[in-house]
């Protein structure tokens, strides 16, 4: 069984940083990172919205972890004049670090969305996003089978690797469509737990098929496609909603299929009076990614703040060199109205997911 866990973790200390690569980042708390979701999710679900997102993973099989890092804000700019339809705008950061490579991918991108009234009920909206990202890598702490001596390694001996560059820069383009259903968004109490919201939307990512590669190869990196969706049911007559959400990814040969709930339990509601008691909620559930781990999530609301925890559960193969351990997820929220405040709504739309 030792040499087994060897020989997975060698073979994931390889794999890992190629998939890497490949692929976009994610998070298992994809609920809470809506303008790396979809563009168009900008100012859908509140006036206004500050997300942080810290994901930490792989400590058991690397010595240098994966870590990505994310902040998004985004805000509606015409609310008061809003008839017909609405603006948002947002901006959104993320910074992604992994392996011995040390390759790091940076991106910053702004985004203008737009959503229209069907009616009381119902939106749709259009959202594009335009960014510049750079990836790096540093290749002083890296290994190759040239530099085995044939009884142990020896750093001197020359790598027989090609030289490549250390760091490129490239300009990116997303954008997508969101349509919206919440029972609650005419003039109805929030108080009435009779919730019956849905959100569903697809997005593309880098449709310009950008060069992608530190040896100046004519490799591109490819077009990202998006489908998601979430909804939250409310048991009328109680404090319990479920709240059901997936998402698919599909990029190149690499693709992702997430879905779950989380069952939602309201502790408390603001006073209709004076709005100074302070509303709260804790939600807690799993959502499986497919062939590869399991995410249990919770989710504490307090006013018109959130902290979000989540842990994967590796059940790959790759479990034999990890235990299981794949990774924990932090995320903290700020939205602005309170969303647990009694009030009236008039064409309110709130989060798919939380109120």
């Amino acid at each position: 069984m030792k040499m087994k866990q060897i020989f997975f973790t060698a073979a994931a200390a390889f794999i890992l940083p190629l998939f890497s690569f490949a692929q976009d980042i994610h998070f298992s708390q994809f609920y809470l990172t809506p303008l790396t979701q979809n563009p168009s999710l900008a100012g859908l679900h509140h006036d206004m919205q500050a997300i942080v997102n810290y994901k930490d993973q792989w400590q058991s099989v690397s010595n240098s972890p994966y870590r990505t890092m994310a902040f998004s804000y985004d805000m509606r700019l015409n609310k008061k004049k809003a008839k017909k339809g609405f603006c948002a705008a947002g901006v959104n950061f993320f910074s992604d670090k992994s392996g011995d490579s040390k390759m790091t991918t940076t991106q910053a991108n702004f985004t203008f969305a737009y959503h229209v009234f069907l009616n009381k009920y119902n939106t749709i909206g259009g959202g594009l996003q335009a960014g510049f990202f750079q990836r790096s890598i540093s290749y002083s702490d890296l290994t190759w089978g040239n530099q085995f001596n044939g009884s142990n390694y020896d750093g001197s001996l020359p790598n027989g690797e090609p030289n490549g560059g250390t760091t490129f820069s490239r300009f990116d383009l997303s954008g997508g469509v969101v349509y919206n259903f919440n029972n609650t968004s005419g003039d109805i109490k929030v108080t009435d737990n009779h919730d019956l919201r849905f959100t569903g939307g697809v997005a593309f990512f880098h449709p310009q098929h950008s060069a992608y590669s530190f040896y100046g190869n004519p490799e591109n990196l490819y077009m990202k496609y998006v489908v998601h969706g979430n909804a939250v049911i409310s048991i009328p007559n109680s404090n319990i909603a479920v709240l059901p959400g997936f998402m698919y990814y599909r990029q190149g040969p690499a693709q992702e299929i997430f879905a779950g709930w989380l069952v939602r339990y309201k502790l408390k509601q603001d006073s209709k009076y004076t709005g100074f008691e302070k509303g709260a909620a804790f939600s807690l559930g799993a959502f499986y990614r497919a062939k590869d781990a399991i995410a249990v999530c919770s989710l504490l609301e307090y006013s018109k703040y959130a902290i979000g925890v989540s842990y994967d559960v590796n059940i790959s193969p790759l479990r034999a060199a990890s235990s299981a351990r794949g990774g924990i997820e932090i995320t903290l929220r700020f939205v602005n109205p309170n969303p647990f405040l009694y009030q009236q709504f008039y064409r309110q739309i709130s989060s798919p997911i939380i109120d």
